[in-house]
């Protein structure tokens, strides 16, 4: 999961209490596989895929390259992202999902226990880099010591900068600033150019604050929610400092009055037109932005208030589904996603972060520095685990997105509002779904 609108930058959480309920009645437990099936088959063998619309071009990609070089055959479906969580509730039920199943990672643990995914566990032993593998994906992939599931795409967040605008405001532009207090001064010099403005976030997008303010929380050692993720702890210094300089920085016209309303489908749309001077955003970014004399793109990780560094790991897990009898065929195509042809002259040469640790200084990462902060970041950051993440935080109507557009904009004590908040969070992230 990046949880972002259903765009990229992506990607959107879609409200899953409905489909989770459904896989909850329809599904009795995890499934399990017979520990000796861990044979890949390349026999010719047609095997079917689901995935969501903010992953079909990245999934697209691997699933060409595989194609073109195998005697299987994969077929992806897509589906919209707001509509995917009840799709697959409903052919859960009625045992009618594909072979392969992409998830959105915060999803994933309610697939592993509700009986969505197949146990590879024994399958995954036996890839002799599985330790390697994306220690976030791997965490909301396991349930009960058991592997469901392997890391598919990572999007994550970091800080963006305009090389330009630093240079023009007297910065360094290849020394970022370590800490949130050094980013509010570095925007603030920028925002004196007079043109530009220093620093923007997606004020309205609820999924866009938590990947980019977060990290900065779990920077200082502070946490956002409890080890079950059923309890929010927002009622924390660190807290109250992050969201205090957000407010401080809208309050100072540092960041544009736009960013209020800002929903998510157009929020990197000024940094990439080279009008704003910091933004942490999603690394897929990267990708779809258009560098020139106006806009040299910069990245570093995520600081804390009085530095460290983290970042919100989102993406994608793949699975082989409960109900499909072409097991062996499915574990060959989930199996070569992960090998270092596919990682790296698939993925890393087309600018996308690898899920392994050993292949994260690749050839590609050499020649960009940022993509090796992107694998390294991706190996560091962390991913919250709740099964009631998508309705309390993603949800516009949710408590989150109460508590964020009080925390900014609001005229009370920060501190205080995150902890009248805290309580509701507590209270959606508990009930049953």
């Amino acid at each position: 999961m990046s949880p972002f609108p259903p765009s990229r930058p992506r990607r959107a959480l879609a409200t899953a209490a409905a489909a989770l309920l459904l896989l909850t009645a329809c599904q009795s437990g995890p499934a399990v596989s017979s520990a000796d099936e861990t044979t890949a088959v390349d026999d010719g063998t047609t095997i079917t895929m689901w995935t969501r619309s903010p992953t079909a071009t990245f999934s697209q990609t691997l699933v060409d390259a595989y194609n073109a070089s195998h005697k299987n055959k994969v077929e992806l479906t897509v589906f919209p992202a707001d509509s995917y969580q009840q799709k697959v509730g409903t052919a859960a039920g009625a045992k009618q999902l594909p072979d392969i199943l992409a998830a959105d990672v915060v999803y994933a643990p309610n697939y592993a226990a509700k009986g969505v995914y197949l146990d590879l566990t024994a399958r995954v032993d036996t890839l002799p880099f599985k330790g390697k593998l994306a220690p976030a994906h791997m965490e909301t992939a396991t349930h009960e010591g058991k592997v469901f599931g392997v890391p598919h795409d990572i999007d994550l967040s970091a800080v963006f900068y305009n090389k330009v605008l630093f240079s023009r405001a007297g910065l360094d532009p290849e020394n970022p600033p370590t800490t949130l207090e050094g980013l509010y001064e570095a925007a603030k010099k920028i925002d004196a150019l007079g043109d530009v403005d220093g620093y923007f976030y997606g004020g309205a997008c609820p999924g866009c604050m938590l990947f980019t303010t977060w990290p900065m929380i779990w920077a200082a050692g502070d946490t956002v929610l409890d080890e079950k993720g059923t309890a929010a702890t927002f009622d924390n210094e660190s807290a109250t400092d992050v969201y205090a300089m957000m407010r401080r920085m809208y309050a100072e016209g540092i960041v544009p009055t736009s960013a209020k309303n800002e929903s998510g489908p157009t929020w990197t749309q000024l940094f990439g037109e080279g009008k704003i001077g910091i933004q942490p955003m999603g690394a897929t970014a990267l990708q779809g932005m258009k560098e020139g004399p106006g806009l040299q793109i910069g990245v570093a990780p995520i600081p804390g208030p009085k530095g460290g560094r983290s970042s919100f790991v989102g993406g994608d897990v793949l699975g082989i589904s409960s109900n499909s009898t072409k097991a062996a065929a499915a574990w060959d195509f989930i199996s070569w996603t992960l090998s270092e042809d596919a990682q790296v002259e698939v993925l890393a040469k087309n600018k996308n972060i690898t899920v392994r640790s050993d292949l994260a200084d690749n050839k590609y990462a050499k020649q960009d520095h940022r993509l090796r902060i992107f694998n390294l970041l991706a190996g560091e950051g962390q991913t919250p685990i709740s099964v009631n993440f998508g309705k309390t935080f993603n949800d516009t109507n949710g408590p989150w997105t109460a508590a964020v557009t009080d925390a900014l904009f609001g005229t009370q004590d920060v501190g205080a509002t995150l902890k009248q908040h805290n309580g509701t969070i507590t209270e959606s992230l508990a009930s049953g779904g």
